[in-house]
């Protein structure tokens, strides 16, 4: 085989390799994450567009569910301590989807290519998701705590109100709130 041959088939093998799931360097910066991973910025801003969920609620959003590593995947449980039986739950990628609601997701969207590791379809399922909490709710698209609060706990969840008992969740939301502003305002400067 010639030397071209050789390097075309490398490079062919490479390019079906798995992705680049690692988070971005600084993820306290979001022009910094803009700037390191222009797809995300693509896909959120057409997530925006499609269902109104502003990039910053999307980035906090994801940021807290995966840290924006796109094959994450919720920790094992232990039978005896030691023994692995399992994960926690089937929550997986970008935007920590449950199996369930995914396949919902796929349903409602006739999307059934989609998958959980690709950024496009993890903040189209979160601009899905949020637009449906608006709907059925009436949550804000623009506050990332109370659509956190739901997309945590399930629509059914927060209407019961089972987030209140949850100090700690409580908590969380807070701070992706506080998150989704910082990146609003970093956003404001970066574009």
């Amino acid at each position: 085989m010639n030397r071209l041959l050789k390097l075309g088939i490398v490079l062919l093998v490479a390019s079906c390799g798995g992705g680049n799931y690692s988070a971005p360097r600084n993820l306290e910066n979001a022009c910094a994450i803009a700037s390191e991973r222009p797809q995300y910025m693509r896909a959120m801003k057409r997530t925006e567009r499609k269902w109104g969920v502003p990039v910053h609620v999307q980035m906090a959003t994801m940021y807290q569910e995966s840290k924006f590593i796109g094959d994450a995947r919720t920790p094992h449980k232990f039978a005896l301590g030691v023994i692995p039986i399992g994960r926690q739950s089937s929550a997986f990628g970008y935007s920590q989807a449950l199996d369930g609601t995914w396949e919902e997701y796929q349903r409602d969207t006739g999307n059934r290519r989609a998958r959980r590791d690709n950024i496009r379809d993890a903040t189209d399922f979160i601009g899905w998701y949020m637009n449906g909490s608006q709907r059925q709710l009436g949550l804000s698209k623009y506050d990332a705590t109370s659509q956190y609060l739901a997309y945590h706990e399930g629509r059914g969840g927060f209407a019961r109100g089972s987030h209140r008992s949850k100090g700690w969740l409580m908590g969380v939301a807070a701070r992706v709130g506080q998150r989704s502003e910082m990146y609003r305002q970093q956003l404001r400067s970066c574009r």
